[in-house]
């Protein structure tokens, strides 16, 4: 048997006001598309803000439905807008924040699984890196410089074409 370790990078930030200008633009406009979430089910409002290569920001919120699990992420509805209407730019960046009906805890909001494999195939997609800002609301935030901080043995296009990273 061999053992193999991974290694995470992630930087934390006390708050949103350490972030670098671009990343709190970014952050500040994920937090205004969190308003306009549908989310009546949860309360739990997600918004999203994608940073393209030529500097235009892509917004998103989480849209529930009560045909569960038809809803979508804050991440992918601005990930999948950002594709739509602007074909072939790389994805820089994308802020992900939360409101809600209840306290939120401090703690930053991390994406699920899905919005993760999305991630990582526009990351691909842009021949890069994608940074992902992640803010508990008034509290840390956590910022990696990769998706693949976050999902590390991602399923990818390279798995089925039989190429190594």
């Amino acid at each position: 048997m061999k053992k193999h370790k991974i290694v995470t990078n992630i930087s934390a930030y006390a708050s949103q006001k350490e972030l670098p200008n671009t990343e709190r633009v970014l952050f500040e406009s994920a937090l205004k598309a969190s308003a306009y979430a549908y989310a009546p089910y949860s309360g739990f409002r997600v918004g999203a803000a994608v940073l393209l290569e030529d500097g235009t920001i892509v917004t998103g919120n989480n849209q529930e439905n009560a045909a569960y699990p038809s809803g979508l992420c804050a991440e992918r509805v601005a990930l999948f807008s950002a594709s739509s209407n602007y074909p072939g730019m790389a994805v820089k960046a994308i802020a992900i924040t939360a409101q809600g009906r209840n306290n939120l805890s401090k703690k930053p909001l991390t994406p699920c699984g899905a919005c993760r494999q999305v991630m990582v195939e526009y990351e691909m997609l842009s021949k890069g890196s994608v940074k992902i800002i992640m803010d508990g609301n008034n509290g840390e935030v956590l910022v990696t410089d990769s998706v693949k901080s976050l999902l590390p043995l991602a399923f990818d296009a390279n798995i089925m074409k039989g190429k190594k990273e």
